[in-house]
């Protein structure tokens, strides 16, 4: 995928379908993230509108009543969720009607057994996998009933581990949590074993988003690299990184080659703006009034224009370009600087 379409006057230009994913997108909490209601109700105008969710706390229709509330009028199956990609995984694994060990809340416990599994939260009932999701209510003692089922390793005859998601933080309305992956780290730790990942930055989620919609040209709205924008780039869906979640100027700066966006965005009204043309002169990258140059080891801001969002834009595609890591470089503090968290 291209680094900054040239052809596209806005990011929506050509997309048949919207997939975004909802923590730091669209909400933070249970309230909704500024300007994001908005402006998807008018991208929703002249294409579908979907969402991917890593978050397996809740049932589809919970997610489809909550972005109603927002006014996002959402049907459930307009919702594609981390448990919906488990159970897609499980399915290859272990038969209809076997006993599943979860870790995780009523979403992750309905889809299983929407799925026709039987759903216990003991080790003691020779469950035949483990799968785990993030809930607020999970604890100490959820996660020792997964070790202790988890105890013998797989090449060893044990029993299938799958988890509906790692995202390592979550966003919430008070700030950032801990999300599933320091859950899931916590068995591994105990256990020594790795977890098979369903959602996000997997394929299935997205593979299973994009057939559900029947969509050809499909972007998805993310907030994370590691995880929205690197899955999405892996399942060859152009991406948007919002910068009002999880990651920041100082995280697109050093993205590797896996988890670049298409294009980057300090809140979703920008969906609706001519996305600046990136040129590159020399050892000059400008993007908007933004200039920057790389000058050896140092990255020099020549000018910082009157949008700090094209200013990241400049300084990532000049990093970018240069095939080095982050670390190679002396980076300007104006570079990294944060505005965007409350717009």
């Amino acid at each position: 995928m291209g680094l900054f379409s040239r052809s596209r006057p806005t990011p929506l230009e050509g997309v048949d379908l919207i997939l975004a994913d909802l923590d730091g997108v669209v909400y933070a909490g249970n309230g909704p993230i500024p300007h994001a209601v908005d402006s998807l109700t008018r991208a929703a105008e002249e294409r579908a509108l979907g969402y991917i969710t890593n978050n397996a706390s809740r049932r589809d229709s919970v997610v489809a009543a909550h972005l109603t509330e927002l006014g996002l009028p959402t049907q459930p199956q307009e919702v594609v969720t981390s448990p919906q990609a488990a159970v897609r995984l499980l399915r290859d694994t272990i038969p209809g009607g076997a006993t599943v060990l979860v870790v995780g809340g009523d979403g992750l416990v309905f889809e299983l057994e929407k799925a026709g599994y039987v759903v216990t939260r003991s080790a003691d009932d020779q469950p035949a996998a483990v799968v785990q999701g993030f809930a607020p209510e999970v604890g100490w003692a959820q996660l020792a009933e997964a070790a202790y089922a988890l105890a013998l390793p797989e090449d060893e005859g044990g029993i299938p581990w799958i988890a509906t998601n790692t995202d390592w933080t979550i966003p919430q309305a008070r700030g950032i949590a801990p999300g599933n992956g320091t859950l899931v780290s916590a068995v591994h730790t105990a256990v020594g074993r790795l977890a098979t990942v369903a959602g996000k930055p997997e394929r299935p989620i997205f593979d299973e988003a994009v057939a559900r919609f029947g969509a050809r040209h499909p972007l998805f709205i993310g907030d994370r690299l590691d995880t929205d924008i690197a899955g999405a780039q892996a399942a060859g869906i152009d991406s948007v990184l919002v910068l009002t979640g999880i990651d920041r100027p100082k995280h697109v700066l050093a993205a590797p080659t896996v988890s670049r966006p298409t294009y980057i965005l300090g809140d979703l009204r920008e969906l609706h703006e001519p996305y600046p043309e990136t040129i590159v002169k020399g050892d000059v990258t400008t993007v908007g009034g933004a200039s920057v140059r790389i000058d050896g080891p140092d990255v020099r801001i020549l000018s910082a224009g009157d949008r700090p969002i094209d200013l990241v834009r400049a300084g990532a595609a000049a990093i970018w370009s240069t095939g080095r890591a982050i670390y190679g470089f002396r980076v300007p503090e104006q570079l990294y600087a944060d505005p965007f968290h409350r717009r």
